[in-house]
């Protein structure tokens, strides 16, 4: 229980970096949290990760299923948090804008596929076990992805982060599709390249 827990709290913070500090409060968020609990669960916090670390033979289904359910409710209870205690709330409003779904669903791709490409190659191959830069590099790559891409999609990077900011109301349900299919192809994609990079790293 306690991988679970300390997804829920990472994913919970992270997103209420995003909502209450952009671009530079998630990177932040999520460098900070890595390094507090990468050593209890992964610091996945991330269900695009957790793909990538599933598809990658790190983690078994059972346990992906629950880091899953954990992250999307820390997402949620951090948008509750966010919106109705901070006062912080979205309009509603769809920030992609009609005709731009396939770039924004690109964005997402690129941006997810960045973050679990270095997730998979600081956290979990061979050749860099037991380093110390893992969260900084993986909080760094959300920084480079979002100051990169955000403008076309808002650079959630994250299902997780994509629900809580709907929840929240700075994204909108209508499109939170387009998160999913972005977000999640990234991470397979990841997984697959990583597998092909490093045929003998099993």
């Amino acid at each position: 229980m306690n991988k679970y827990i300390t997804e829920l709290i990472g994913t919970l913070f992270l997103v209420m970096g995003a909502a209450l500090g952009g671009v530079i409060g998630a990177s932040l968020a999520l460098m900070v949290m890595i390094y507090a609990g990468g050593h209890i669960s992964g610091g996945h916090y991330n269900p695009a990760v957790t793909l990538s670390v599933w598809m990658r033979g790190k983690i078994e289904m059972k346990d992906a299923v629950m880091y899953w359910i954990f992250q999307f409710a820390g997402a949620v209870i951090a948008a509750l948090l966010v919106a109705y205690v901070f006062g912080v709330q979205g309009d509603a409003g769809c920030i992609i804008p009609d005709g731009g779904g396939t770039k924004a669903m690109l964005a997402e791709l690129l941006g997810t596929f960045a973050l679990a490409y270095v997730v998979l190659n600081v956290a979990t191959a061979k050749g860099t076990n037991g380093n110390s830069f893992y969260g900084l590099a993986i909080g760094g790559t959300v920084l480079a992805m979002a100051t990169a891409l955000a403008k076309f999609s808002g650079g959630a990077y994250n299902p997780a982060v994509a629900i809580g900011l709907t929840v929240q109301g700075t994204f909108c349900w209508d499109q939170i599709w387009m998160y999913f299919v972005g977000t999640l192809g990234g991470g397979a994609l990841a997984a697959i390249i990583f597998s092909l990079n490093n045929p003998d790293d099993k």
